[in-house]
Parts: structure tokens; sequence; C-alpha cells
């Protein structure tokens, strides 16, 4: 409760300063709810929730509107890390899920209004990117039983893995138990239900492979971001 109580008296005071002097100023006092290594930046109305399990790592940027929740296993975004207006990281672990949390690597960037949510375990490598509106969702309803409602008949939460240097393309979908190869692009509006070979496009709904990342030039398709 104290912790809490702190975390809510520095967002009311300090939370909605505008400009570098608020990014200063949250930049020092928010060092007191959660994990900082170096220097970030955290813009006007970004929402923490048990900040104590959010580590951020040097140079890493909250935009404007972001919400982080964090339960445990937490949320850990590395060094130079993007996270764009209106993202959601959300690790919302009531059921006790051991390997559950959001890490992400360097240099990433999650797009506008992106949704990470974290139940399964969610792990992003370096220099992933993530354009406007992509949804990484890393636990699933069980709704086998057609005699019960599904809210009774529990989760599935495996986990998602996307490998160093992805690009998932605007309103992607990645969904629970899948791993996406690194280099790999996930063209937008695609729903990705089965694993992504590495340095491979896929698009559609479901996602398929539609064509190998050889180096050779070739005309680019618009189906990406």
């Amino acid at each position: 409760m104290g912790r809490y109580v702190l975390e809510q008296t520095l967002f009311f005071l300090i939370g909605w300063v505008p400009t570098l002097v608020g990014i200063a100023i949250r930049g020092v006092l928010y060092r007191l709810i959660l994990q900082m290594e170096g220097v970030a930046a955290i813009d006007s109305g970004v929402r923490l929730r048990f900040a104590s399990n959010i580590r951020l790592g040097h140079g890493v940027y909250l935009d404007q509107g972001a919400y982080l929740h964090a339960t445990p296993n937490g949320i850990d975004i590395g060094d130079e890390t993007i996270v764009m207006h209106g993202a959601v990281l959300h690790v919302y672990n009531f059921r006790k899920i051991p390997h559950s949390g959001i890490k992400i690597g360097k240099n990433s960037l999650i797009g506008e209004y992106s949704v990470i949510r974290g139940q399964g375990g969610v792990t992003i490598g370096d220099r992933v990117y993530t354009s406007p509106f992509t949804q990484i969702i890393a636990v699933n309803h069980v709704f086998d039983d057609p005699q019960r409602p599904f809210v009774d008949q529990g989760i599935t939460a495996e986990g998602i893995v996307i490998e160093d240097d992805v690009w998932l393309g605007a309103g992607a979908v990645i969904t629970d138990g899948v791993r996406v190869g690194r280099g790999a692009v996930v063209a937008a509006g695609a729903v990705v239900t089965k694993d992504v070979p590495p340095h491979t496009v896929v698009g559609g709904v479901p996602a398929r492979v539609l064509k190998t990342i050889d180096g050779r030039a070739a005309k680019t398709d618009r189906i990406i971001y």
C-alpha cells in the first residue's frame, strides 16, 4: 500500500508536467518507484502500474499516453528502445503463471497503439520494429466444452518469442505459442498462428510464407507497412 500511495502521489504531482522540464523531473523522481539504469525519458501522461516491477535501460523513451502494467515477472525494456504513443504493455498475472512477463531488447521500437500481453511471457529481441496497432498476445482462452462458458474453461499461455531484426507491419497479430525468426518481416494485417522461419516475408490470414529474403534485388510488394 505504501508503494501504491507513493506511485499515485508522484503521478499526480509530476506525471502531467509537459516539455523537457517534466521529462527531466520524472527522470530523477521516478527512480523512487521503478528500476532505471542510466538515463531514460518518460513523457507526460505515461501510466505505470506496479512500477517496481519495471526496468528501463539507458536511453529508453516512453511516449505520451503509453501504459505499462507490470505484475511479476514484470517488464524489462533494453537500452535505446522507444515505446510510442498509446502503446500498452500489459502483464496481468492473477493466475500466477511462472513464465509471465515482457522483455524487450535494445534499439527496438513499439509502434503507436500497439498491444503486448505478457501472461505467457513475451521475449522481443534487438532492433525489432512494430508498426502502429500491432498486437502480440501471449494468452488464449480455452473453449472446447460447449456446455460451459469459455470464462470457466481456463486459458493457455505458452509464450511468444520474436528474434532480432524483425519488422511487424501495421495491424499484424502474433498469437500465443509463436516464434518469429531472425530477420523476418510480417506484412500489415497478417495473423500469425505458426512459427515464422528466419529471413522470410509472411502475410495473410492465417499468415503464410510469401517469399524468402535472400539478398537479391526484388520488386517490393505493397503489403508491408
